[in-house]
């Protein structure tokens, strides 16, 4: 069990929890494992060695971007509806040089 904060919750205490979906994008590292970057949250960076790794390493550090921004009282990106929906992919083009 994590602690929260030193704070021990009372048994009965109710939370009220929301789910909310986002973005990422995984990068596989030249040197291995996978950098995780959320458009939503700029300033989130995260690593995983493998691809479970990260996607559990960026779950873990949206919750932690999330807490930080309630903290703060700055206003939470909004979820995303229907990531599903959403296609990022790898476009190659050619450049002209000199």
């Amino acid at each position: 069990m994590v602690p929260c904060y030193g704070r021990k919750m009372k048994q009965n205490e109710a939370i009220d929890t929301a789910h909310a979906q986002y973005v990422c994008t995984f990068r596989p590292d030249p040197e291995g494992g996978y950098s995780v970057r959320c458009a939503a949250f700029p300033e989130l960076i995260s690593h995983g060695d493998t691809l479970e790794q990260a996607r559990a390493m960026a779950r873990e550090a949206l919750e932690l971007c999330i807490e930080v921004y309630q903290q703060e009282g700055w206003p939470i990106p909004p979820s995303e509806p229907e990531p599903r929906r959403t296609v990022k992919e790898a476009v190659p083009i050619k450049l002209a040089l000199g």
